[in-house]
């Protein structure tokens, strides 16, 4: 095998293990049922991630990005961050990892660990500084991003992890947006 077709093979497995996790969570999958998907042997799993956990820790990887969202005032930072969570909600090929992380969470203290870990470097950090950077003193700035970061999780588990149904992305986003807004506002 070629070097460009282990790659793709690797991508390929990542890609349903992915779409598998999301769905099902961590503990339904097994290794066989993503190997089967992916038409690779279990065994070449086992190779390019060392088995079930390797493979959920690659599948997991998350990136969100979020400094789009702080280019601008905090008067319209509301709708900002709303368009970007919509987009990646609705718009993610494939499964979106972060929701794979977040279903497991309920199920591995690791997975818990490393989503609550991602949020606070990826997301609540961030739009700290950026809260603060706009005016607000440290305490306020904190408190704020604390409750949009609460908002917006509880907003995930309910829509994608409790029901899948997200609705209506325009009625969704206008809603976040305003929500999120206020939150801002204080």
């Amino acid at each position: 095998m070629t070097s460009r077709d282990a790659a793709a093979t690797r991508q390929r497995i990542l890609e349903h293990a992915r779409h598998q996790f999301a769905r099902h969570g961590y503990r339904a999958v097994t290794v066989k049922g993503v190997a089967d998907a992916a038409g690779v042997s279990p065994n070449l799993i086992t190779r390019y991630f060392g088995g079930k956990d390797g493979l959920f820790l690659a599948a997991t990887r998350v990136e969100i990005p979020v400094a789009a969202s702080f280019d601008g005032d905090r008067a319209t930072l509301g709708p900002r961050l709303a368009a970007s969570i919509v987009r990646r909600w609705f718009g993610e090929p494939g499964e979106d990892p972060l929701l794979a992380l977040h279903r497991a969470a309920g199920e591995r203290p690791e997975a818990a660990e490393a989503l609550a870990a991602f949020l606070d470097a990826n997301s609540v950090e961030p739009l700290h500084r950026y809260l603060r950077d706009s005016g607000l003193n440290d305490a306020e700035a904190r408190g704020r991003a604390a409750a949009i970061d609460a908002f917006v999780l509880g907003v995930s588990t309910r829509r994608r992890v409790l029901r899948a149904e997200l609705g209506d992305p325009a009625e969704l986003e206008a809603w976040l947006g305003e929500t999120i807004q206020r939150l801002a506002d204080g």
